[in-house]
């Protein structure tokens, strides 16, 4: 895989991927994919005072889709939901020391899907 321009961050992500798993009745939950390329990302997260105190997530694609997903859950973790709001997808590739510029939409999903779970928890909180 290191033919593919994958940086030493991106392997480690990618082969001990971190905060993997379900959160049972998440305070948020988002879901995208790419039906292009067929990856589908899942976040949840825990929020106590609107700081995300724990995050998971389960995704089902490439190397860099996982490594991207374990990548955003460790950029997000401890941060206020607003502040983990403006994560982009250029922030999850920098912090992985970039990606091939063929992996760069991975990125893209890892940031959408915990936009969306932020979204989800905003949304439950207006409802209450």
């Amino acid at each position: 895989m290191a033919n593919v321009g994958y940086s030493k961050k991106v392997m480690e992500h990618f082969m001990h991927p971190r905060n993997v798993g379900v959160i049972e009745n998440p305070d948020g939950y988002g879901k995208v994919g790419n039906p292009v390329c067929g990856d589908v990302m899942e976040i949840f997260i825990t929020v106590k005072d609107d700081i995300i105190t724990d995050i998971k997530f389960r995704t089902f694609g490439c190397g860099s889709a996982i490594a991207t997903s374990s990548m955003v859950t460790e950029i997000a973790k401890g941060k206020h939901i607003d502040e983990a709001l403006k994560i982009t997808r250029g922030d999850v590739a920098s912090e992985l020391d970039g990606l091939p510029a063929q992996k760069m939409h991975c990125s893209n999903l890892a940031a959408d899907a915990l936009h969306e779970a932020i979204k989800d928890y905003k949304s439950k909180k207006q409802q209450k």
